[in-house]
């Protein structure tokens, strides 16, 4: 019996999932508020995709929609027409797939998935001050609407545009992202997404493994990847991580993030929103006083 190599590379790497966590290390720059006490997960779990395999048939698209139980598309996901115009993450689609056409390095269309990339050191989390968001110890960055103030401050910080708001809830919106299928991995199960790939163009496993995995796809096969794994250093790192035949740029990748971890730019300017919401009040309070004991002084004085 033949064996894929996507599940040979999760067998290899999920083994004792049930109890496994990321290994805990301190990162080069400290711990930038990613959510982890401990600092950041150095070995969490990991997602690559290789983007010269997929050919673009929304299939992933149709096992998160139904594992989160998400709205029915108007348009069926066989429909592939969609793919005409580009799209972005949504409240209701948390991972989409686009085309991208007429690019200088081929001379065919090139798919790339697009969903919540998984920060080792996250914006969000750095920026939401009620931490409704956090980074878990196997990787993924899970959403708590419980806890959430609705101030959005993660969709501003976010390098990668991800979160998505529900403007249409008025009195319960919620921030909807791609949350790595966290549910199916705590079971010892793959993402939806990487169990549906018809074309094994998703592999799950272990952060170290995947980048030595996609090393290899790139020394051994030269002429058809680009040599850089994208995510591997990008904003200190990501748990999504990306080969492709083409430059990343020409899929509208940003390749001007630097290394510097997402979190650690965020965690000053964001941080001090709760205090600034403290103390505004009082400012204002005080404010009134002074005014209004200067009004009394002035008619006394009449």
């Amino acid at each position: 019996m033949s064996i894929s190599r996507r599940k040979f590379l999760t067998w290899l790497s999920t083994a004792g999932v049930g109890t496994a966590f990321c290994p805990m290390g301190t990162a080069e720059s400290g711990d930038p508020a990613s959510g982890n006490k401990n600092g950041l997960a150095m070995d969490c779990f990991a997602i690559l995709h290789d983007i010269s395999l997929c050919i673009g048939c929304r299939t992933c698209e149709a096992a998160c929609n139904e594992v989160n139980h998400l709205p029915i598309p108007l348009q069926s996901f066989s429909d592939i027409s969609v793919l005409d115009q580009e799209r972005r993450t949504t409240p209701d689609n948390v991972t989409i797939v686009n085309r991208y056409d007429n690019l200088e390095s081929s001379d065919k269309p090139v798919f790339r998935k697009i969903q919540c990339n998984h920060c080792l050191s996250p914006a969000c989390v750095s920026a939401c001050f009620v931490k409704a968001l956090n980074k878990t110890d196997s990787g993924p960055v899970v959403y708590d609407p419980s806890i959430c103030v609705g101030c959005r401050y993660c969709m501003v910080a976010c390098p990668f545009d991800i979160p998505a708001y529900e403007f249409y809830r008025p009195f319960n919106p919620r921030i909807v992202k791609c949350d790595m299928c966290a549910p199916r991995i705590e079971k010892g199960l793959l993402p939806a997404c990487v169990a549906s790939c018809p074309r094994e163009a998703l592999i799950f496993g272990k952060r170290s493994i995947i980048l030595k995995t996609a090393r290899e796809y790139i020394r051994k096969y030269p002429n058809r990847y680009i040599d850089h794994i994208y995510g591997e250093k990008e904003m200190g790192g990501t748990s999504w991580l990306y080969i492709s035949n083409v430059p990343f740029h020409e899929l509208g990748m940003k390749e001007n993030l630097g290394h510097l971890p997402a979190a650690s730019l965020t965690a000053g300017g964001f941080g001090i929103v709760p205090m600034v919401l403290g103390i505004w009040p009082v400012l204002l309070t005080g404010l009134y006083a002074i005014t209004r004991q200067a009004e009394t002084i002035g008619d006394s004085d009449d």
